[in-house]
Parts: C-alpha cells; sequence; structure tokens
C-alpha cells in the first residue's frame, strides 16, 4: 500500500515538474521571439534574456542544448506568428487572390507593422548572416510562400512565383529604408502596379 502510494506521489510529482518545464520553456521561446522581431537575431542575450523570464542561466540548457538551437526555434516561432497574423485578416478557408496578396503584403500597413507583419522581410537580413540551422528555418517558410504564391498566379508557374515573392519582400524591406514617406509610399505603388501586371502578361510574351 505505502509503495502504491509512493509510486503515485512520484508519478504526480514528474507530471507537474514536465508541465513545469514545459511552461518554462514556453515563456523563453514567447521572449525570444518577441526580442528577435524586434532587434534581430544577435541582439539575444542568454543571460538576459533567462534574467527577462526570471529563469536562472543554468537553467537554460534544461531546455536547449545551444544558443544557435534557441535562436532556429525562436525564429520558427516568430515567422510562424507573422503568418498565423496574416491568415488571421483574411478567410483562411478561401485561397487568396494574388492580386489581394500583392495589395496586402505592399501596403503601407504591412509596411508600418515591422513587428507583427512578415518576419521574413523582417529578419532576412539578419538570417542571411547567421549559422545553417537559423537559415534552414526560414529557408523552408520562403519556399512555402513561393508555393502560395505560384498557386495564385495565373500560370502557376515557380519562376514567376520566385520572381514575385523577390520583388515582394525586396520592396517591402526597401520601403522601410526610405525616410520620405511619399518615396515610399511611391515605390510601393509602383511595384503593385508592376506585379499584377506581370500576372497578367504570359511568360511568352515577356
Amino acid at each position: 500500500m505505502i509503495t502504491f502510494m509512493l509510486r503515485n506521489f512520484w508519478e504526480l510529482d514528474m507530471g507537474h515538474s514536465q508541465a513545469e518545464k514545459a511552461q518554462s520553456r514556453e515563456r523563453i521561446l514567447q521572449q525570444a521571439a518577441a526580442q528577435i522581431r524586434e532587434t534581430g537575431l544577435e541582439s539575444v542575450s542568454v543571460v538576459k534574456l533567462m534574467r527577462s523570464v526570471n529563469l536562472t542561466h543554468g537553467g537554460f540548457y534544461g531546455h536547449f542544448g545551444s544558443r544557435s538551437e534557441l535562436l532556429a526555434h525562436a525564429l520558427e516561432r516568430a515567422l510562424g506568428d507573422g503568418e498565423a497574423a496574416a491568415s488571421a485578416a483574411r478567410d483562411s478557408a478561401t485561397p487568396t487572390a494574388y492580386s489581394t496578396m500583392v495589395r496586402s503584403y505592399l501596403s503601407r500597413a504591412h509596411r508600418d507593422s515591422r513587428k507583427t507583419g512578415c518576419a521574413i522581410a523582417a529578419l532576412a537580413s539578419d538570417v542571411a548572416r547567421a549559422d545553417e540551422l537559423s537559415r534552414g528555418v526560414m529557408e523552408e517558410h520562403v519556399e512555402h510562400f513561393v508555393s502560395k504564391v505560384a498557386a495564385a498566379m495565373k500560370e502557376q508557374c515557380e519562376e514567376r512565383a520566385l520572381l514575385a515573392v523577390s520583388a515582394m519582400v525586396g520592396g517591402l524591406l526597401l520601403s522601410r529604408v526610405m525616410t520620405d514617406p511619399k518615396r515610399s509610399d511611391e515605390m510601393l505603388r509602383s511595384l503593385r502596379h508592376e506585379l499584377e501586371r506581370f500576372n497578367e502578361t504570359r511568360a511568352t510574351d515577356r
């Protein structure tokens, strides 16, 4: 009887410990993802991060094998959050039309939503200098984006979708660089027009 009670207590205690560990890991990931979106990958310090979520530095290695592993998981979270926000803004059950996709991506609202918009555009320059683990994480999301754009285009051509995605991400990034709001708006407007026109032409016409 005593053995059964002790075993039951131990199982309950282990379950509680595992739940606490999962909660701690979630807090670390949420904070790291938010920091990455705001100030970039290289801004993440393990010591400061753990302190910000009221955990010890030594406890970090109970959740992640290295800082590199943390950054890859946090980047995955940041990219996923950006995609979830985009899906929430539309009817996810209905395929998005290409023109709607272009207008939404190259809009003032998206340009001004650096912390909540597409994390590919927000973090691409950072990730380009990161290790292979983090680059691989973003690569998967870039390929997914290309596939979505290709499916929405008239010819459903991956090569044309690659061009469109490159123009959208690069254009959004450059529009955020511009100090003159009117020039930034002009850049977005020009890209929207050209990308919509691009979809109306056949590959053989260009």
